[in-house]
C-alpha cells in the first residue's frame, strides 16, 4: 500500500475548500490547503461579502431621499469612496484573518502557494515541493469571462477591479444582464453613476421567470438606469482617462469606465488536470463530477464553481461538507440541488427559489399562478415609484407550492424562510392557513387567495 504525506490536499481556500477541510480534520483526517492568493476565495474577497458591503452602503442615498416623507430633514450628504473602499478592505482582511485561522484551529494545515497535479495522487506546489495524498479536492472555483476578444479589451474591467477603483465613475458602461452586472450597475447608480446595461438578450436576468425579469427592468429604469438590449459591445476605444464604447447596433456611449460581466468560467486552466486524467463536462467546461462529487479519477474530486453546476457559496460549501462526510466521516451524503433559493441583490432586490412558471408548465399538465404587484408602506409616505412583486407558482393537480417570486425590499430574507416551506412540500393550502404578519410585505404570500393565471396542457391529439 502507498504511503501518503496526507489523507486529504485541497486545493482552493475559498468557502467550499474550507469546510471541506475542516470537516475533514474534524473526521480525523490529516488535510493540507493550498490557497496561492487569499484565503476565502471568491465570495470572501472579491464576490458575494465585498458587493454586499457596497450595496448596503448605496441604499443610504435612497434612505436620505425617503426620510423628508417621514419628517426628517436631513442636510446635503457628501459620499466619499475612498472611505468606503479602505473600510471594505478592512473587513476582508478580517474575515480573511478568521478563514485561515479557522482552518488552523481544526487541525489543518495551510500552504500559501499554488498547487498543480502531478498524477492521481500527487500534487506539486510552486515551491519545488511535492506532496503525496490519499485524496485531493479542487476547490479552485471561478474567474471573470470577457468572452470573445473585442478590439479594446484591454480598457475593460471585471467585477474584481471594481472593489478597488481609485475613484467612482462619473458614467459607467456594464456589459451583462445575469446577478453581477444588475447589482453593480444599481450599486453605482446609487452612489451617483450614470449607469448604462448592455445586454445581447432580449431582457435581463435570463433564466428568472419572467414576471420577475420585467419588473425588475422597470424598477431600475425607473430609477435612471439606461438598458439597452439585443445589441453588444463591439469595441472600446480609449481617449486620456475617457473611453468610447461602440455597440453593435452601431450606437456609441462615452464613459470613464466599461465593466464586463457576462459571466464566469471555473478555474480549471494550468492545475495539471489532463496529465491526472481528469475530465472536462464539455457542457459546461467545468470538471465533470458524479453526484458526489467525483471526478473520472476516483481519488480526485471537485466542488463548488469549478465544477459550474450551481455557482452558489452556499451551494459549494455544502457539497464540500459532504464530501468530507462522505469520504472521511463513514456517512454517504448527497448534496440535493433541489430547490436552491438564490437572490439578485440589484435594486429593488430579487429573491427566487423553486421553479418558473415557465419550467412549471413544461413539467407539469395544471399550474396555477397566483400574483400580486403592490406599493410598498413605506413608500406611501415616501413618495418613491415603487412596486413590490410576489408570485406563487402552484401545482394544480397536487396544489403543491413550486415556485415563489419576489421582488422588493428585503426579498432574500423572505425568500430563504419560504424555500423551508418549499422544500418540505407544502401546499398553496398550508400557505393560506398561514395567519398574515401585518402589516409587512409577506403577508401577501399567505393572502393571495385568488388565482390570476390557470394554464392547462392540452393532451396530445
Amino acid at each position: 500500500m502507498a504511503d501518503f504525506d496526507v489523507d486529504l490536499f485541497v486545493i482552493g481556500g475559498g468557502s467550499g475548500g474550507v469546510r471541506a477541510a475542516r470537516i475533514a480534520a474534524g473526521h480525523g483526517a490529516r488535510v493540507t490547503v493550498a490557497e496561492e492568493y487569499r484565503m476565502g476565495g471568491t465570495c470572501v474577497i472579491r464576490g458575494c461579502v465585498p458587493k454586499k458591503l457596497f450595496v448596503i452602503g448605496s441604499h443610504v442615498r435612497q434612505e436620505i431621499a425617503d426620510a423628508a416623507g417621514f419628517g426628517w430633514t436631513i442636510p446635503t450628504a457628501t459620499f466619499d469612496w475612498p472611505t468606503l473602499i479602505r473600510n471594505k478592505d478592512k473587513e476582508i482582511a478580517r474575515l480573511e484573518a478568521a478563514y485561515a485561522a479557522n482552518v488552523e484551529k481544526s487541525g489543518a494545515r495551510i500552504v500559501k502557494t499554488r498547487a498543480v497535479l502531478e498524477d492521481a495522487h500527487t500534487v506539486r506546489l510552486a515551491t519545488g515541493e511535492t506532496v503525496r495524498a490519499k485524496t485531493i479536492l479542487i476547490a479552485t472555483g471561478g474567474a471573470p469571462n470577457h468572452g470573445t476578444p473585442i478590439p479594446g479589451i484591454e480598457h475593460v474591467i471585471s467585477s474584481n477591479e471594481a472593489f478597488h477603483l481609485d475613484e467612482l465613475p462619473r458614467r459607467i458602461v456594464i456589459q451583462g444582464g445575469g446577478y453581477i452586472a444588475l447589482e453593480f450597475a444599481c450599486i453605482f447608480a446609487n452612489f451617483g453613476s450614470d449607469v448604462t446595461v448592455v445586454y445581447r438578450g432580449d431582457n435581463i436576468l435570463r433564466g428568472f421567470d419572467e414576471d420577475v425579469r420585467k419588473h425588475v427592468r422597470a424598477e431600475m429604469e425607473k430609477e435612471g438606469i439606461t438598458i439597452l438590449t439585443g445589441c453588444t459591445v463591439a469595441s472600446v476605444d480609449k481617449h486620456g482617462k475617457d473611453y468610447t464604447t461602440h455597440l453593435s447596433n452601431g450606437s456609441s456611449i462615452a464613459s470613464d469606465k466599461v465593466m464586463f460581466a457576462i459571466g464566469r468560467h471555473p478555474a480549471v486552466a494550468n492545475l495539471g488536470l489532463e496529465k491526472a486524467g481528469v475530465a472536462i463536462n464539455p457542457r459546461n467546461g467545468g470538471i465533470a463530477v458524479d453526484a458526489f462529487s467525483q471526478s473520472s479519477v476516483p481519488s480526485i474530486y471537485a466542488i463548488g464553481d469549478v465544477t459550474h453546476r450551481f455557482n452558489l457559496t452556499p451551494v459549494a460549501i455544502r457539497e464540500g461538507h459532504a464530501f468530507a462526510d462522505t469520504v472521511f466521516g463513514n456517512k454517504t451524503v448527497r448534496v440535493d440541488h433541489a430547490d436552491i433559493p438564490t437572490a439578485v441583490f440589484c435594486q429593488p432586490e430579487v429573491g427566487t427559489v423553486g421553479l418558473t412558471e415557465t419550467q412549471a408548465r413544461e413539467l407539469h399538465d395544471r399550474v396555477d399562478i397566483y400574483k400580486t404587484s403592490f406599493r410598498p408602506i413605506k413608500a406611501t409616505m415616501s413618495g418613491r415609484d415603487t412596486r413590490v412583486l410576489m408570485k406563487l407558482v402552484v401545482d394544480g393537480a397536487t396544489d403543491r407550492v413550486l415556485g415563489c417570486h419576489i421582488v422588493g425590499d428585503m426579498a432574500a430574507e423572505i425568500t430563504q424562510a419560504v424555500a423551508i416551506a418549499i422544500k418540505m412540500k407544502a401546499t398553496k393550502a398550508d400557505f393560506d392557513a398561514t395567519v398574515a404578519l401585518h402589516p409587512s410585505a409577506a403577508e401577501e404570500l399567505v393572502t393571495m387567495r385568488t388565482v390570476t393565471e390557470r394554464h392547462v396542457r392540452q393532451a396530445a391529439e
